[in-house]
């Protein structure tokens, strides 16, 4: 089970995360450019944690600093037999005239549908350089064991593409043992602010999150896009009012472009916010990936 994430606000590190089951193994991940055979070693560090019945692996999180833009690496974790290798590209120094290309999930599990889904995206025409993911993950919590093994069978499931480009998380109401977290990350001519919150959680102009998102954002001169789990418009009548009546005038506020969201397992993209209220402009109760290509800063 071998993820990566971005690693930095800049785009030009990457956080590789993986478990191993029985002992503790290496904490070292080596790794190099593709037009070169000099090989880096970085040092991680190795985390367990218990959850009601379950006992989790040796979870090993090791940041990779300072790599060059618009390169591809190859990179490897483990030691002797156990050695795998995988590799990702870095993005293009961050513009206003960068194009980026982002895949877009939300929702996934694990079931049929999820195969399809992730094989869709994998084969696209138009082929994603990071992954937005919006939330909600294996639905582990569905199973009344309470045991987090599915969530464990769902990280191998999708290592077979986010062990290659990073996947930048937001996580959901079935996440029962996560603590929410806000994070802004650069990604060519956006920034994305990402917020891990849900429909359960009290949204207040004190919450920790409002401030610090406000804060951010008035540094923000170039396109900026919200990712959340809940959407404050959606077939879930009212579900999402409490996000609402906060987020929708601090994201006019602060010119926010794109929100995108999950929990509702359809399609459905709303109008443009404005003085008036806005119904839903389409819905469409089926599955999928989405596509977020930015040319530059017009489009």
């Amino acid at each position: 089970m071998v993820h990566i994430t971005q690693g930095d606000r800049e785009g030009n590190a990457v956080i590789v995360s993986w478990i191993t089951p029985d002992e503790p193994g290496s904490n070292t991940v080596l790794y190099w450019a593709d037009n070169s055979k000099l090989k880096t070693s970085a040092n991680g560090i190795i985390l367990t944690y218990k959850n009601f019945n379950y006992t989790s692996g040796y979870i090993h999180h090791c940041a990779i600093k300072n790599l060059a833009f618009d390169t591809k690496y190859y990179y490897e974790v483990g030691i002797g037999n156990t050695t795998l290798q995988f590799w990702f590209v870095t993005p293009q120094r961050a513009g206003p005239d960068v194009p980026c290309t982002f895949g877009l999930i939300g929702d996934l599990g694990q079931t049929y549908d999820s195969d399809r889904t992730l094989t869709h995206y994998e084969l696209s025409a138009i082929k994603g350089q990071t992954l937005l993911y919006v939330g909600d993950l294996s639905y582990a919590d569905d199973y009344p064991s309470m045991t987090m093994s599915n969530g464990d069978t769902w990280g191998r499931f999708i290592g077979r593409s986010c062990a290659y480009q990073p996947w930048i998380w937001t996580v959901g109401n079935h996440k029962f043992d996560f603590v929410p977290d806000i994070s802004w990350v650069k990604l060519n001519p956006l920034n994305l602010i990402n917020t891990d919150t849900t429909c359960h959680l009290k949204h207040q102009l004190v919450h920790p999150h409002y401030s610090t998102q406000s804060r951010e954002l008035q540094h923000i001169s170039l396109s900026c896009h919200l990712t959340l789990h809940m959407a404050t418009y959606s077939k879930h009548y009212m579900e999402g009012e409490s996000m609402r009546v906060i987020y929708e005038p601090w994201s006019v506020k602060y010119k926010v472009d794109v929100v995108f969201a999950g929990h509702a397992h359809a399609y459905e993209r709303s109008c443009m916010t404005g003085p008036q209220p806005n119904n839903s402009a389409y819905r469409d109760a089926s599955f999928g990936h989405g596509i977020l290509d930015i040319r530059n800063r017009g489009s």
